[in-house]
């Protein structure tokens, strides 16, 4: 049924059966008696940003007083000086934990005093139920300002007796990050173990039933998780209990994520005004130009709940150093790079640590040896590690317990290395000896700064492209990764100031003055996601007509930065002086959507009343959060005799893969592993489907694959295979082809476990001998 209709709506009789003339323009009555508004079909293509979360809309960045550049031969340099911590006002004290409610001391146990920004936001955070928005810097303590919101929605339901009535209340906290995820549930359990509240982590890794969910008090989860819980309408009885939703790094609006937050708040708000019930917002973010935008996003009263602190808040002031590399060719500016960390690192040897981060697992071996190397050369050895020092006895005594060979070279030279191909009890030694004072050098990845808190007096981001897997290219890091990297440097207990230094390229200079000192505006990125998310809300019934998607739109942070800029999201100042509140162009942009949604297959859309309704396939792509360009693929070629073959190429044209790409280094790999994967790839090797068949393949049979590149694209393709198939197997299971259902179904169950049909089903279990499960096959 679904095919046929999809089928219809590509052949257009979908367009003709909604009576919407000769082109995609459309008149149509916006809501009864309200007149009639001419609907323009614009190509949502153009109105995306092509530079994504790299945009910047300021022209110039104002720096500090104190800061000034000094041009180089290779590279530029800017310095930007440390701001002095502003004095106390007059009635401004910390706050002392014994002056908080008796019932509460147990989330502070071992504090004494909250810090002058928990101190400042305190009384709205514990004592109003105002929706919030924080900017402070990276390292100021947030998390305990999001600790005191919560002591608020606890206190609101404590017994008498002082126990806490826990069916009346669920709080939501969504970090971007599964690792920020961890780390807070972590955090909050024993933040919350008195109170008897049971705190749950929601990821892509760890999903909830609806029983867990039931009995779960604070859920920690990824935007994306809890988009998808919000989505289902049979969860409307669970998400009605949540009574406070506290967003961190709500900055990444900016970023290609953006969208999934603006969804979620929408959608939050949007309950709010339909059930009466509320539900508080709290937004936590570095500190940004537009706070009032996002603000006024958030439904924040900018008079009680907005609360911004600039970089001269952060317990440890930064003194920030940015170098702007010119060199074009690769292997000259690396080496340059080299050379300059060398610089950095010389400066500060013998005086402070130094944390060094660069982006792949070989390139912390590799610059630690460059390090160790000119420092022998240059015969500066001795300030790395002091001949006459007790650190030189205890490094050599602990090399004999390195597994790695690379750490247990370099740890006698007072430098370390850490990522997370080193085993758990290297990994550990490291962190000991760098946080004991021993190791005056250490080299990791980013890992380091999202899972251990080991701050060091200067930090050097050595490079900031990281090889990015959805692109299939080398990206510039994400900002939450930088902002997280610089948050280490400085130590508020020994330094009076730390030392965060970057060596990037000329071209992002200008980027990352405007990121720490800001002046990067927040934009809206809601358009690239614009389809998928209306086909969401089309799902849940909370869109049902045009008019009902433009006001929806209107509670997202587009509309708000079409209001302010308008000219950049392609309004022009005619159209927004004829059409103040842009209800025009919110149908405009609407209709468009439709449209795109309607060619897929995945809603119909009669063009004469502006109605919605969704299909099949349109629930299948909401529930397993797939655009509509893969599901219309999917729909295009899936037949009722598709075989295991013949699902793998279906699985592999999808859209999610469409920037992979086979590199020349990829080729001699790729092809041993094609001779070892049992269901047969007809394309070419060079095709880009063939190496995601392959490599989805390795990853069930458990090939190990060589090459840091070839596993990060494996990571991606494994991270998508459990969801994409599970929506092939759903498009089948409707369709009614049996045959090929039970085919999908076993796809399915082969990719969750990682092992063949063919195989024994003892293979799931661990330590059974490779040789006993050959012999029972």
């Amino acid at each position: 049924r679904i095919r046929l209709e999809a089928e219809a709506l590509r052949g257009g009789s979908g367009a003709a059966a909604g009576g919407g003339g000769g082109g995609d323009d459309v008149e149509m009555a916006d809501a009864p008696g309200s007149g009639k508004h001419q609907y323009k079909h614009v190509d949502l293509q153009d109105l995306e940003f092509q530079k994504g979360s790299r945009l910047m809309t300021n022209k110039s960045c104002q720096l500090p007083e104190g800061s000034y550049r000094s041009a180089n031969k290779d590279y530029e340099e800017v310095y930007v000086p440390p701001l002095k911590a502003k004095p106390f006002e007059q009635e401004e004290k910390l706050v002392k934990i014994e002056s908080l409610p008796e019932w509460s001391h147990a989330a502070f146990a071992g504090m004494t005093s909250l810090n002058r920004i928990q101190s400042r936001v305190s009384g709205c955070a514990l004592y109003s139920s105002d929706n919030m928005l924080v900017c402070a810097p990276t390292g100021a303590g947030k998390t305990n300002v999001a600790v005191l919101t919560m002591l608020h929605e606890v206190g609101l339901h404590v017994r008498p007796d002082g126990s806490v009535d826990r069916g009346k209340f669920k709080i939501v906290y969504i970090a971007p990050m599964k690792a920020l995820v961890a780390e807070m549930v972590g955090n909050f359990q024993k933040r919350f173990q008195d109170f008897g509240l049971k705190v749950s982590e929601l990821t892509g890794d760890m999903g909830l039933t609806r029983y867990q969910l039931k009995d779960t008090d604070i859920i920690v989860s990824t935007p994306e998780k809890w988009d998808i819980v919000t989505r289902k309408t049979r969860n409307k009885s669970f998400t009605q209990l949540v009574k406070l939703v506290i967003i961190d790094e709500v900055h990444l609006l900016h970023d290609d994520r953006g969208p999934v937050l603006e969804s979620v708040v929408a959608r939050t708000i949007q309950q709010v005004e339909s059930t009466h019930e509320m539900t508080r917002l709290v937004g936590l973010s570095a500190t940004l130009p537009n706070y009032q935008d996002v603000a006024m996003f958030l439904r924040v009263d900018l008079d009680k709940g907005l609360f911004v602190f600039d970089n001269s808040f952060r317990p440890c002031p930064l003194e920030q150093h940015f170098l702007g590399v010119t060199l074009k060719k690769p292997l000259q500016r690396l080496q340059l790079m080299n050379q300059l960390c060398y610089d950095k690192v010389k400066n500060d040897a013998g005086k402070h640590q130094v944390l060094v981060f660069v982006h792949s697992r070989k390139e912390t071996v590799k610059t630690a040896k460059y390090l160790r190397e000119q420092a022998i050369a240059d015969d500066t050895l001795n300030k790395l590690v002091p001949e006459t020092s007790a650190s030189k006895e205890i490094l050599s005594a602990e090399v004999g317990s390195c597994k790695s060979p690379d750490l247990a070279d370099l740890l006698p030279y007072g430098i370390g290395v850490h990522h997370a191909g080193l085993s758990r009890s290297d990994r550990t030694l490291v962190e000991d000896l760098f946080s004991d004072g021993h190791l005056q050098v250490l080299v990791s990845t980013a890992t380091l700064a999202w899972g251990v808190n080991l701050p060091a007096h200067t930090v050097v981001i050595k490079g900031t492209e990281v090889y990015n897997p959805t692109l299939a290219r080398w990206d510039e890091l994400s900002q939450l990764d930088v902002m997280q990297m610089l948050g280490r440097a400085g130590r508020p207990q020994f330094d009076q100031f730390g030392v965060g230094i970057i060596i990037t390229s000329y071209n992002e200079l200008q980027f990352y003055l405007s990121l720490f000192n800001q002046q990067l505006p927040i934009e809206s990125q809601f358009v690239k996601q614009l389809a998928d998310s209306l086909n969401a809300e089309i799902v849940s019934g909370t869109v049902k007509t045009v008019s009902d998607a433009a006001t929806w739109l209107g509670y997202t942070y587009l509309f708000i930065r079409m209001l302010r800029n308008p000219v950049l999201y392609g309004i022009s100042v005619e159209d927004l002086e004829a059409d103040p509140l842009l209800q025009r162009h919110r149908g405009s942009l609407v209709h468009s959507a439709a449209i795109v949604l309607e060619k897929h297959g995945l809603i119909k859309y009669d063009r004469r009343n502006g109605g919605f309704q969704g299909t099949d396939l349109g629930k299948i792509a909401s529930t397993f959060y797939v655009s509509n360009q893969t599901i219309s693929t999917y729909n295009r070629y899936l037949k009722p005799n598709v075989g295991e073959m013949e699902l793998c190429n279906v699985f592999c044209l999808s859209e999610e893969f469409k920037n992979i790409v086979v590199r020349e280094e990829d080729k001699l790999e790729l092809a041993k592993l094609l001779e070892r994967v049992p269901i047969p790839v007809k394309e070419n090797i060079e095709d880009p489907t063939a190496k995601v068949n392959v490599l989805l393949q390795a990853f069930i049979s458990r090939l190990s694959l060589d090459g840091y590149v070839l596993s990060a694209d494996t990571s991606f393709v494994v991270q998508n295979a459990g969801r994409l198939m599970r929506c092939i197997f759903e498009i089948i299971l409707r369709h009614g082809w049996a045959q090929a259902t039970y085919k999908a179904l076993n796809m399915c169950k082969m990719v969750g476990r990682r092992m063949w049909l063919n195989q024994t089903p003892l293979r799931q279990f661990e330590g059974i001998p490779a040789d006993t499960l050959r012999r029972l096959e």
